[in-house]
């Protein structure tokens, strides 16, 4: 049956720990030893009734406080699926255990108290779930029999969190209004919010879709042992990270580059002829390779980042605040280096997910470092491979662990920074045009703009916006079509698929559309270009009124099923990393100015709809600077 991991976080007395209770009470999922042992303790505590806070919280100092310190583990199954619970403390003191029990965690419940409304503390804990990369959020607003099953307070807390969370990186976010003290919408529905009509919180764990959430296209397989029963056999012994692997397949080592081939893959049960992320297997292959603890299996054509230099995001957890410099030890998968924080970027404001500059961290703080190892490690970023994007620190004279880490990339890969326009150098001067665009466009007979399609690879942007050009052509207008393919021939050759890399593309690509723009023509820009903070550097250099958004829509299956030059097949091997839609993220328009949906009309009806867009703009006599 599959697995969903999912952590409760919220405020201090927000419920957390009575939720879980709930949970398992009403779905007659507690041991009868246990809820006797349950009640004793209610009743010596001189409480009514049954308090099943006390299933989770097991430790004295907790029952006597009456609030959650530590990670408390609960393992609970339907029908449907299994689940492990980590009920995490709300206090801010052990914001610490928060991110220990959300680390592995497929889904996050934030609890928000109906009578107190949103609280720095959970706007903290949704921010270190954002942060954690957790898809899937729910927020439960508790104690609604306290404020009398008020559809108009649950609705005030509903828009207060999506305000904030309109700052996070969480694309699932669902809202159910609950008493975990009475049992309203936690397994069954009461009847006391007829003005609901979502799902109850059981069924939601049971249907929510995490298989997709999963990478089983980079195969990272770290090695943790050497199996060696005898001279004719030699296993490597390891989980599978991500990805699969079948018998037969041809993988590398790192950090050698040797190349060989899997002769089998064994488990307890047998042997299998293929194995996916999360199995613990033993795996041979053909040549005698030297592979020791620490080495990684990966296959040749889709490799992770090798390098001794880490951008990436790190929680502090010690008393003692970080030092620069100082050698702390670094585990990740399976490797144990030695590791220097190098540079602390900024330190983030959770509360307010602003951005500070810092020359230290403290307890509980959360910031971007830049790191550097004794050796190379082999890793991906953080946001697509959690278990080989993730690493922590420990402190090498008391061997305490100080601090959880996240990998954005390498350090010259500064892809999550907000992109602006490169230094100039003082010895440059801008002239100035020879002919200003004001005098071409009167002899063009018609205005400059900047039409910027952007979407999926294989969405139809450059079949529609070449039959956009010949009807602008035709029509006796100046274009210029930039293409992506055609940059990356020439002005863009150099660069890559990296954040970083893609960003410069479209910063040249922006600058360059400028250019055409300033000399008096209609620019045609058709790029994937997938992050909103480079189509808003285009926007931004271009007047106000003359650039034109357009989000050539399609659904990623109707995108694969194209899939005119293969790239699609070759990204779902593992052939290509980083490729928008499989194994990067492409980020919707929020706002553009034209939506065409290529999946239920023709190039050429989105072509002559496109047309009209852009004579209404560019024939205009109002002025649009």
């Amino acid at each position: 049956m599959e697995i969903l991991r999912f952590t409760t976080a919220g405020s201090v007395d927000d419920g957390k720990s009575t939720l879980i209770g709930r949970l398992l009470f009403d779905s007659k999922l507690i041991f009868e030893d246990q809820m006797e042992e349950i009640q004793k303790a209610t009743l010596k505590r001189g409480e009514e009734g049954v308090n099943l806070a006390l299933l989770t919280d097991g430790l004295r100092a907790e029952r006597e406080q009456n609030i959650t310190i530590d990670v408390a583990y609960r393992y609970f199954a339907t029908p449907r699926r299994k689940f492990i619970i980590a009920d995490t403390p709300g206090h801010e003191q052990y914001t610490r255990n928060m991110v220990t029990g959300a680390s592995t965690s497929d889904l996050a419940i934030i609890l928000v108290d109906a009578r107190k409304g949103v609280l720095t503390q959970s706007k903290r804990h949704a921010s270190i779930s954002s942060l954690l990369r957790i898809p899937h959020l729910v927020v439960c607003v508790n104690k609604m029999d306290l404020v009398d099953y008020s559809e108009k307070r649950f609705r005030e807390i509903v828009e207060d969190f999506e305000a904030f969370a309109q700052k996070l990186e969480v694309e699932d976010i669902t809202f159910i209004p609950i008493s975990a003290l009475k049992g309203d919408n936690i397994v069954n529905k009461t009847g006391n919010m007829p003005w609901y009509k979502g799902t109850t919180l059981l069924y939601h764990l049971e249907n929510v879709n995490i298989t997709s959430d999963r990478n089983l296209v980079d195969f990272r397989f770290p090695v943790q042992y050497v199996i060696r029963p005898h001279q004719d056999y030699r296993g490597f012994a390891g989980r599978i990270t991500s990805g699969t692997i079948r018998k037969g397949e041809k993988v590398m080592v790192l950090p050698s580059g040797l190349k060989s081939t899997v002769d089998s893959i064994l488990t307890l049960e047998g042997e299998l002829q293929e194995a996916r992320a999360g199995d613990s297997v033993v795996i041979s292959i053909k040549d005698n390779i030297d592979i020791s603890r620490g080495n990684m299996l990966v296959r040749e054509k889709n490799l992770p980042f090798v390098d001794t230099r880490l951008d990436a995001f790190l929680c502090w957890m010690s008393p003692a605040p970080m030092e620069k410099g100082k050698r702390y030890i670094l585990r990740h998968t399976t490797q144990t280096v030695n590791a220097y924080v190098k540079e602390i970027v900024y330190r983030l404001n959770v509360n307010e997910l602003r951005r500070e500059e810092s020359e230290s961290m403290e307890l509980n703080d959360i910031g971007r470092i830049e790191l550097e190892t004794s050796q190379p490690l082999f890793f991906d970023r953080y946001k697509l491979n959690k278990g080989t994007g993730s690493f922590i620190l420990i402190d090498a004279a008391t061997n305490v662990t100080v601090g959880a880490g996240m990998i954005n990339s390498v350090v010259k890969d500064r892809g999550n920074m907000p992109f602006t326009r490169q230094e100039k150098s003082p010895n440059t001067v801008w002239e100035g045009l020879n002919i200003s665009r004001e005098e071409r466009e009167q002899r063009n007979g018609h205005k400059a703009a900047v039409l910027w399609l952007t979407g999926l690879s294989a969405s139809g942007k450059t079949s529609i916006a070449r039959l956009l050009e010949k009807k602008l052509f035709e029509k006796g207008m100046h274009t210029a079509l930039l293409d992506g393919d055609m940059v990356r021939h020439g002005l863009c050759s150099d660069l890559g698929f990296s954040d970083y890399d893609r960003k410069e593309n479209i910063r040249r690509i922006a600058e360059t559309a400028r250019l055409f723009f300033e000399q008096g023509n209609i620019v045609i820009c058709t790029f994937i270009s997938p992050f909103k903070a480079d189509r808003e550097f285009a926007r931004n250099i271009i007047p106000q009124g003359r650039f034109v958004e357009t989000w050539v829509k399609c659904d990623l299956q109707t995108a694969i099923k194209r899939d005119p030059k293969g790239l699609y097949a070759k990204a779902l091997k593992g052939e290509i990393r980083n490729f928008t839609g499989i194994s990067s993220p492409y980020e919707n328009p929020e706002n553009p100015e034209i939506i065409i949906d290529t999946d239920t009309h023709s190039p050429e009806a989105l072509a002559g709809e496109l047309l009209e867009m852009v004579l209404q703009t560019v024939t205009n006599t109002d002025d649009a600077d």
